[in-house]
């Protein structure tokens, strides 16, 4: 069964984030949402844009709506959990069409005017760092006087604690995950391109009940498995080399993520012993987690521990970042991280070490407990040589 999020649990969200907004002092807010980053947009309304930009509008006190580009208004309805929906020029395709004599297009003031709120004078913007110009120059241009400011914590903060049907879907996402990955460990074989693994991991995801892929799915070897961030090819796998598998899948818009480094026979020694130094700094990081530390802290005695086996040099980051309906998202795990580790908060344990000739990533996912972690993903914590 795959779970999803109830239509109550969307309207409880809505409720705690009006709830922020009016404490912040602001009279709404404007939540943006692109295809590849949709998690604050879906996170309110369960609508993923695709093409086309969305956002929603909250007032403080008020309905809210959710505004998307001209084309979209049939599929919008459809899986909208906010009834009310409005068609604006600024969310268009990035192609900027010009639409003549379509109807229904509203503006800014007619957004401002149906959700039922007073007056507009100061407008928090969540998702500064990706809300585009169009969207922004058209506030401006048809809204006046209206102080812009940048809001994301009065939404982002809501997203850091996770619900039980939150975490269920992160569970079956993962679980998707580590079945992609058995398949391609039963399938690869040298020769095999880089694009052709992944194809069998996109296989077995939508097999399984996978929406879409978690992220941009990594498979690379030899000397590309250096790359902190990086995508497939049609590099030909090879044997006694390093192979790097990142495989996730999105359930009910929720990602995972599990990493593995493998090879074909064995490798050379030196890549032996950053691969087995890896896995143990993975169980390390995973034995400093859990509820009540503070965040930093734990990054801090991550370093500490890496630099004292005299591996950090080879230490690109660390230790891990947030996960849930982007594979990467708020809050990061830094040295200089203020916040403490709380239930139900989870996390990625992106363990990565490199030199200039190749490099790996351990990577599986966490659930905060009172004490310690509940582990989203294990079964390949091992070293593997097919």
């Amino acid at each position: 069964m795959i779970p999803s999020i109830s239509k109550a649990e969307f309207q409880e969200r809505m409720r705690k984030f009006q709830a922020n907004i009016k404490a912040a002092g602001l009279d709404a807010a404007l939540v943006h949402g692109i295809e590849c980053d949709c998690a604050n947009v879906r996170y309110l309304s369960e609508y993923w844009p695709t093409f086309e930009a969305a956002g929603v509008f909250v007032p403080a006190e008020g309905a809210p709506a959710l505004l998307i580009g001209p084309e979209s208004e049939e599929y919008a309805r459809e899986r909208s959990v906010i009834p009310t929906i409005h068609k604006l020029i600024p969310y268009r395709e990035s192609a900027e069409p010009e639409y003549p004599g379509m109807p229904g297009i509203a503006n800014w003031s007619d957004v401002v005017k149906a959700s039922g709120m007073g007056s507009l004078r100061k407008l928090g913007i969540v998702s500064s760092a990706i809300t585009s110009m169009p969207v922004i120059d058209s506030l401006k241009a048809e809204l006046p006087g209206v102080e812009i400011i940048k809001a994301d914590d009065t939404l982002q903060s809501l997203r850091f604690v996770k619900s039980e049907t939150e975490l269920a879907c992160l569970r079956k996402a993962f679980e998707i995950g580590e079945m992609a990955i058995e398949a391609i460990l039963n399938e690869i074989k040298p020769g095999m391109t880089e694009f052709q693994v992944i194809g069998i991991a996109q296989r077995e995801i939508y097999k399984n009940g996978g929406e879409y892929e978690g992220h941009s799915l990594y498979c690379f070897s030899a000397k590309r498995t250096n790359s902190g961030i990086s995508r497939p090819s049609s590099k030909v796998i090879g044997t006694n080399e390093m192979i790097q598998l990142n495989i996730g899948a999105r359930v009910s818009g929720y990602a995972s993520s599990v990493g593995l480094p493998f090879s074909i026979g064995a490798l050379p020694a030196d890549q032996k012993d950053l691969l087995e130094f890896g896995l143990k700094a993975h169980k390390k990081t995973i034995e400093l987690m859990g509820g009540g530390k503070p965040a930093g802290e734990v990054v801090r005695e991550y370093e500490k521990w890496v630099a004292d086996q005299g591996y950090a040099k080879f230490m690109l980051y660390g230790p891990c970042h947030a996960i849930g309906m982007m594979e990467v998202e708020r809050p990061w795990m830094e040295s200089v991280s203020t916040y403490k580790l709380v239930p139900n908060m989870t996390f990625q344990v992106d363990t990565f070490f490199h030199t200039q000739d190749f490099g790996l990533r351990w990577e599986n996912g966490v659930i905060i407990k009172e004490q310690g972690v509940e582990m989203l993903s294990q079964k390949y914590m091992k070293i593997i040589e097919l």
